[in-house]
C-alpha cells in the first residue's frame, strides 16, 4: 500500500504548540486511528519507519512531538550519550499534565482527521509506552494500547515531581492492553515487571503479556541491540490487536 507522509500539523496545547506528523494510506476510505509515541529522542527513522509500517497496513498513525515545550519543531535528538542525557533530563522536566494535555490534543485531531473512522488506539515505545499505557488509562475513547518496555510505570516517576498515578489510573480504562518487555532490560527489572502485572490483575484490565529474551531498544532498527526476529514478532501481535479492537478502516473499491 502506497503511504502519504510529510503531513505536519501543529497542534494547541495549554503548553505551547504540539508538531505532529501523520502517516496514513493513500487509498481512499477511512481507517482507525493510532496515536504512536516516541522515544525519548523524538521522530527518529525508526520511529518513523514504525509509523509508515502501521500505516501501510490501514492505520491513521499520529507522531506527537513529545517535547514541543522544551525543543524547536522538527528537533530530533541522537542516538547517543548526549541526545539521552537531553531525553532524559526533559522527561522529568515536563508538566505531567502536560502529557495528558498532548494526548488529548492528538486524539481530538485523530478524531476529525477526515480519513480517520473515529476509532482510536495508541502505541509507544520506551517513554511512548509509558505515554500510551497513560493515554488508555485517562482517556476511555481509546479502545486498544501497546505498550512495548514502557518506562518508570512502576517507579511512578514521570514529569516533573517525579509522582505519576499512571499504574492507579489503569484502572479506569476501557482499552485492552498489550505489555511487552525484554527480560535484559535495566530499566524495568522482574520487580518492576510483576509490580505492573499484579495491578493489571487486580483491577481487573484486559490484557495480553509477553516477556521476551531480548534487551531494552529490541525494536529499533538502529544499533546493537536491535533484534529483527523480535520486533517482527512484536509487530504482528500489535496488528493483531489493532486489527481485532479497531476493525481495518473502510477501504473504497
Amino acid at each position: 500500500m502506497i503511504l502519504s507522509s510529510g503531513e505536519f500539523h501543529d497542534l494547541p496545547t495549554p503548553y505551547g504548540p504540539m508538531r505532529i506528523e501523520v502517516f496514513r494510506p493513500v487509498a481512499a476510505g477511512k481507517y482507525p486511528g493510532i496515536v504512536l509515541y516516541s522515544e525519548i529522542f523524538q521522530l527518529t527513522g525508526p520511529i518513523r519507519r514504525t509509523a509508515a509500517f502501521l500505516a501501510g497496513h490501514g492505520f491513521v498513525v499520529a507522531v506527537p512531538e513529545v517535547y514541543h515545550e522544551f525543543l524547536p519543531a522538527g528537533t530530533v535528538l541522537a542516538y547517543d550519550q548526549e541526545g539521552a542525557d537531553k531525553g532524559n533530563e526533559y522527561k522529568f522536566a515536563k508538566e505531567l499534565a502536560s502529557y495528558d494535555a498532548d494526548a488529548r490534543a492528538a486524539l481530538d485531531f485523530l478524531k476529525s482527521h477526515p480519513a480517520c473512522t473515529g476509532k482510536l488506539g495508541v502505541m509507544g515505545i520506551c517513554l511512548g509506552g509509558h505515554l500510551s499505557f497513560r493515554a488508555a488509562a485517562k482517556n476511555t475513547d481509546v479502545s486498544a494500547a501497546v505498550c512495548l518496555y514502557a518506562t518508570d510505570i512502576h517507579k511512578k516517576s514521570l514529569g516533573k515531581g517525579s509522582n505519576d498515578d499512571s499504574l492507579e489510573s489503569i484502572k479506569h480504562t476501557k482499552a485492552e492492553l498489550l505489555m511487552i518487555w525484554g527480560q535484559q532490560d535495566p530499566h524495568i527489572p522482574l520487580e518492576g515487571r510483576r509490580t505492573i502485572q499484579a495491578t493489571l490483575d487486580s483491577e481487573g484490565v484486559k490484557y495480553t503479556w509477553h516477556e521476551f529474551n531480548g534487551q531494552h531498544a529490541f525494536i529499533r532498527d538502529e544499533g546493537p541491540r536491535y533484534d529483527p526476529e523480535l520486533a517482527m514478532l512484536t509487530m504482528n501481535l500489535t496488528l493483531a490487536l489493532f486489527r481485532r479492537k479497531l476493525s481495518e478502516g473502510d477501504v473504497a473499491v
